[in-house]
């Protein structure tokens, strides 16, 4: 929130390192409404989005596990800009998982990158009850970014 009460609105950098085009406004959507859901704030906010060898890659570097994974997010940090957070996702996994899922890719890369925007205020998944809230959040948001 700002001083006056209302919501801040967060600086989303898009950055689309991989072939598939995506309308990025829908992912900044799904960004903007999980910290909004969430009651969260951050000044900025950068989603990547890449294809499979580099996130595997960055899942080796970072979490040292092998292969892709769906969504890398990094905890907020407080910068001379203000507190910003990074979201990575694989396009790639998104499109197997929305196949799986039965629903679009667009719908898929809006929940994960919701579900990254709440890693990096602080959200968990490593209980029953932390899926279950991280789970509502980025549905809810994902179906907001993607209404008309």
């Amino acid at each position: 929130m700002n001083e006056s009460g209302e919501q801040a609105v967060v600086r989303v950098e898009v950055r689309n390192l991989q072939t598939v085009t995506v309308p990025e406004q829908v992912l900044v959507a799904a960004a903007r409404e999980a910290l909004a859901l969430a009651g969260e704030t951050l000044d900025s906010l950068g989603v990547a989005l890449v294809d499979a060898e580099r996130m595997a890659r960055l899942n080796r570097e970072f979490l040292e596990r092998s292969g892709p994974t769906d969504v890398i997010a990094f905890p907020a940090e407080q910068t001379e800009e203000g507190r910003s957070g990074e979201v990575i996702v694989c396009v790639s996994v998104a499109e197997e998982q929305a196949q799986e899922q039965g629903h679009s890719l667009l719908r898929e890369l809006a929940v994960l990158v919701a579900h990254g925007t709440l890693h990096t205020v602080g959200h968990r998944d490593d209980t029953e009850t932390g899926r279950q809230v991280m789970a509502d959040l980025q549905e809810r948001a994902a179906t907001r970014a993607l209404a008309p």
